[in-house]
């Protein structure tokens, strides 16, 4: 099927359109799959932050959301199920802004470092591609980022937002239109990581597959490639997302200090404070959300790709 479809002509502008398009909405349908999972791992992320509800450094003692399944008992039992989708208008929002341009480019920037091969291509050229594509897409979604993190924060926190559009208004009113672009540093090394780490990954693997002619073009290869893409992002990008996280959650009224100064003061702190180990808080959903929302977006992506004429990655 697939190499019938590769002889289908399309013009380079109406493809790259078309792959923006796809892009977008792949990742979309895998955002709307693991919300839940990305409260639970923020809220992690968030809880006895610099330890400050216990003395001990131990990040597993005297936790409120006991992991992934208690989390999510503990969210549907005290919000309901709306609990578990909580921010899910700016993650919608983040997707079609942000992944739309860190899938969408990925090809076209590959290309331009000189990659005409897929099968044979340096893994360097698709990690640098994959890591400017992100960045891009993550400086100018940055205000979906820093709404969703924020909407997807404990019941009674410091924000008292009524939904996504007064987020935006009541950040814009209290910290000017920079508040939105709390923690861009932070963000845009994160999503360099994980593009660079998660596209990348991906596409390598599964042309290494198709190298030793393990397995044919198709959605089985799509589903293993993608799964092991996911493990390798996450292991990568835990504590930078952990950071990214914290930083963009903390208040900037003028009138209080803030908590973090930047990126490497975070990680200081972090560390000082929870040890080692609390820059991996919420590993585990963030491993479980990342590898679900790689599977579905690559799985979803080569089989619009498909349905369209687009060749496959």
């Amino acid at each position: 099927m697939y190499d019938k479809i590769a002889q289908r002509h399309l013009s380079k502008g109406k493809e790259n359109a078309i792959r923006f398009a796809l892009s977008g909405l792949s990742c979309m349908c895998a955002a709307t799959v693991t919300n839940p999972i990305d409260v639970i791992k923020t809220r992690m992320q968030l809880e006895n932050e610099l330890g400050c509800h216990h003395e001990s450094r131990n990040i597993f003692h005297n936790r409120y959301y006991r992991g992934l399944f208690r989390g999510a008992l503990r969210i549907t039992r005290e919000e309901g199920l709306p609990g578990l989708y909580k921010g899910i208008m700016p993650s919608l929002m983040r997707e079609a802004t942000y992944s739309t341009l860190r899938l969408g480019l990925y090809e076209p920037l590959k290309e331009q470092f000189g990659a005409r091969d897929p099968a044979f291509t340096p893994f360097w050229k698709k990690i640098c591609a994959g890591a400017i594509a992100g960045a891009i897409g993550s400086a100018i979604a940055c205000p979906t980022d820093v709404v969703k993190i924020r909407l997807m924060s404990p019941s009674g926190n410091q924000w008292r937002y009524k939904h996504t559009f007064h987020a935006f208004q009541a950040i814009i009113s209290t910290e000017g239109i920079r508040g939105l672009w709390t923690g861009v540093s932070a963000t845009v090394k994160r999503s360099a990581l994980v593009s660079a780490t998660a596209v990348s990954s991906y596409d390598h693997l599964k042309h290494a597959i198709l190298n030793t002619r393990l397995m044919k073009e198709g959605p089985f290869l799509h589903i293993v490639a993608s799964s092991l893409a996911g493990f390798v992002t996450n292991c990568v990008t835990s504590p930078i997302d952990m950071v990214r996280t914290r930083y963009m959650n903390q208040k900037k009224d003028g009138k209080n200090p803030v908590l973090y100064k930047g990126t490497l003061d975070c990680i200081v702190k972090t560390v000082r404070k929870e040890g080692l180990f609390g820059l991996y808080k919420g590993f585990i959903p963030n491993w479980t959300r990342t590898g679900t929302h790689t599977v579905v977006t690559f799985f979803v992506f080569e089989q619009l790709r498909a349905f369209v004429g687009l060749r496959p990655i």
